[in-house]
């Protein structure tokens, strides 16, 4: 396991990588900054995010879990830039409860790159597993020029 660092508008996030593939995004600093390729790519493609350069990722992504974990992460990884969409849409997608699907939302392990702040409630806002809770969901958004969103 390597772990690479940097800081963002959105608080620092650590990228992990295990076996060739990003596994792990979480808001915290890695005591050790490792290097690699994927590292070092992960990091500028963060970096190009966070000054409104990049609207897409472009890594290999490794999603723990079960299969339903890593069904509901593929689709939050269709939903474009700048858009939103619902646990709802998602569940009806999967043939699903929506609780289930806010359940695999929260427990994206690689939040931003794997957009579940693009995820709202039928009723609008919710939550959101990264820290700084709502709040940095509505600066993710906001970043995004998000349409829908509904605070």
């Amino acid at each position: 396991m390597k772990q690479r660092s940097l800081h963002t508008q959105f608080g620092d996030l650590t990228l992990t990588e295990v076996d060739g593939a990003i596994t792990a995004l979480d808001w915290i600093w890695a005591e050790v900054q490792d290097t690699s390729e994927l590292l070092d790519e992960g990091v500028r493609q963060l970096d190009e995010y966070a000054c409104g350069t990049r609207e897409v990722f472009d890594l290999p992504l490794r999603v723990a879990g079960s299969d339903f974990q890593r069904d509901v992460c593929a689709q939050m990884s269709a939903i474009r830039f700048g858009y939103t969409c619902t646990y709802g849409d998602i569940a009806k997608a999967l043939g699903a409860p929506a609780q289930a699907v806010g359940g695999a939302c929260g427990g994206n392990p690689i939040p931003i790159i794997i957009p579940c702040h693009r995820v709202m409630g039928a009723k609008g806002l919710t939550g959101f597993s990264g820290r700084g809770g709502v709040e940095t969901k509505v600066a993710l958004l906001r970043h995004e020029g998000a349409a829908g969103l509904l605070i």
